[in-house]
């Protein structure tokens, strides 16, 4: 791209980050103008599905882009987790990680974070999470399984706004549980 020859590291960091505002601002925007068009639930459903789509895209444009090989389990899920869009412009931490499973937290998020200067609740969106952090992890690799720990309108600590439990699923549990019956 001729338009971004002659620009520093920082500042094709700068257009990043602000490429990747500009993406969450359209989904906001086009997500209050369905809100305001059709009702929460009709935008959540609506948003749930297009969600739905576009996590699998950008998991798999991700994965070409950085060379990741499908079916990698969870140290495939963590690289690629820190190329999503999001992870330019949200403060995520993935922690107690084994070779098996590990937990995403999504520590600071923009829409929860404008959402509390406005004085308004918690953004529900558990329904659009569930879809999401799914289908992400299942075109990384199918193996692996997904469980909320916490997602609005769920309770959460002031540490983490939501938090996501990926476990790889490769049948040895099975295997173990009927070699000990």
């Amino acid at each position: 791209m001729k338009q971004l020859e002659g620009f520093s590291r920082e500042q094709l960091i700068e257009i990043l980050t602000d490429a990747s505002k500009n993406w969450l601002a359209h989904d906001g925007v086009w997500f209050q103008a369905v809100e305001r068009a059709h009702g929460l639930e009709e935008a959540i459903r609506l948003d749930t599905e297009a969600w739905e789509r576009f996590t699998v895209i950008e998991a798999q444009r991700i994965m070409k882009r950085v060379g990741i090989a499908p079916g990698g389990g969870i140290p495939a899920l963590i690289r690629a987790l820190g190329f999503r869009l999001y992870a330019f412009i949200n403060d995520q931490a993935v922690v107690d990680v084994t070779d098996r499973s590990c937990v995403f937290m999504m520590k600071t998020c923009r829409v929860q974070e404008a959402r509390k200067r406005q004085g308004l609740p918690d953004f529900p969106c558990k329904p659009v999470g569930l879809v999401e952090y799914a289908g992400f992890a299942k075109t990384i690799d199918p193996r692996i399984r997904t469980e909320c720990v916490a997602c609005p309108p769920d309770a959460h600590p002031p540490e983490y706004h939501c938090a996501w439990r990926f476990t790889l699923d490769d049948g040895v549990d099975a295997r173990k549980k009927l070699r000990d019956r």
